[in-house]
């Protein structure tokens, strides 16, 4: 009994250590915007992953503003933060934040979006981006029957924001999973919009995405031709289209792909407005960051999971990848609710 209470004292001291170590070390985390739900999504789920491990969490939103994230990131280096995970605006716009985070010995970790053209990024976690484009282009393909059906079916391309690093590795995971489709003539991008530069959405923004999808519609599909697919590469882009077919089409509903399961988009997913969304649950996320955290903090080997793909123009960072699924209105109550992501009135 002695020997099991002796264990028992010095478990509850080790832990009273650990949380004791934890205990006043502050952890930056900057997020870009609180206009997409997902970024509110991540930004609450790290900073009560962080707390629940005993650290300070500074959590900042920039707006959508460069000049804002900059100064909220060195403001966070000044007040004494000894980690920083970034959600960048725009990938390249920190270096000078970047720089301080260097000569203060501040590791920084950038979280799903890669900081560029800087070697003061120490890790990258974020899910398999490329992946998220190979999911939704081989949904389109299975969807459509491709190998098999003749064709040909006309399709528009909605990316992303050309200064996020991931919105390219979305758009090419898609494009090179459908290109041999477009090589054949099977689909047709009636626009004759492909390129990533013409395609894509500056901010993501659901208006700016409507405003071309208007124009789209009104310039090659008012004739009364059929738009029957429309590769978006995430929900608030995806919403943007959805207003402009609703406003402005009389076809046959296309397909239309989506990312980050938003609440307005899942509800068109039911509806049958939108037919897919890559889930990537930022609760995984934010948990192996976490993880990473407290490796680097305890001086501890920190978990990666890739060294070779993500180059941001000066070092290759060491990246951990976690896998996105997709989730449609046949699998969206086992993916979203039970999991616990959403409840049914959200829903609703």
């Amino acid at each position: 009994m002695k020997k099991i209470l002796a264990v028992l004292v010095c478990a509850l001291m080790l832990v009273a250590s650990m949380s004791a170590l934890a205990e006043g070390q502050i952890v930056g985390v900057s997020m870009p915007t609180k206009d997409l739900q997902r970024w509110n999504q991540d930004g609450d789920n790290m900073k009560s992953e962080l707390e629940a491990a005993g650290y300070q969490v500074d959590l900042q939103y920039a707006s959508n503003d460069v000049q804002t994230q900059l100064s909220q990131v060195e403001t966070m280096i000044s007040n004494g933060a000894e980690v920083l995970v970034i959600a960048a605006i725009e990938g390249s716009s920190l270096g000078e934040a970047l720089e301080m985070a260097a000569d203060n010995d501040i590791p920084v970790i950038a979280y799903d979006r890669l900081l560029m053209d800087s070697d003061a990024v120490s890790y990258y976690a974020t899910f398999d981006n490329y992946m998220v484009g190979t999911v939704q282009g081989t949904y389109i393909k299975d969807t459509l029957d491709l190998d098999n059906a003749e064709g040909p079916f006309n399709m528009e391309i909605t990316a992303g924001d050309p200064g996020d690093n991931n919105a390219g590795y979305f758009y090419q995971g898609a494009i090179d999973v459908l290109q041999p489709y477009i090589d054949a003539g099977k689909l047709v991008v009636v626009s004759g919009q492909t390129a990533f530069s013409d395609v894509a959405t500056p901010t993501w923004g659901t208006d700016v995405a409507q405003k071309r999808a208007e124009n789209i519609l009104s310039s090659y599909y008012a004739d009364g031709t059929n738009v029957d697919v429309w590769l978006c590469s995430n929900d608030s882009t995806a919403l943007g289209v959805e207003n402009a077919l609703a406003a402005n089409y009389t076809g046959t509903y296309p397909i239309i792909t989506g990312q980050d399961c938003d609440i307005s988009n899942t509800k068109n997913m039911i509806a049958g407005k939108q037919s897919m969304s890559v889930f990537k649950d930022t609760r995984t996320l934010a948990a192996q960051v976490v993880k990473m955290v407290g490796q680097i903090l305890n001086g501890e080997e920190v978990d990666v999971n890739d060294t070779e793909t993500y180059n941001n123009g000066v070092i290759t960072v060491p990246s951990f990848l976690c896998e996105p699924v997709f989730a449609d209105a046949e699998n969206y109550k086992e993916l979203l609710i039970d999991s616990g992501y959403y409840t049914e009135d959200q829903l609703q």
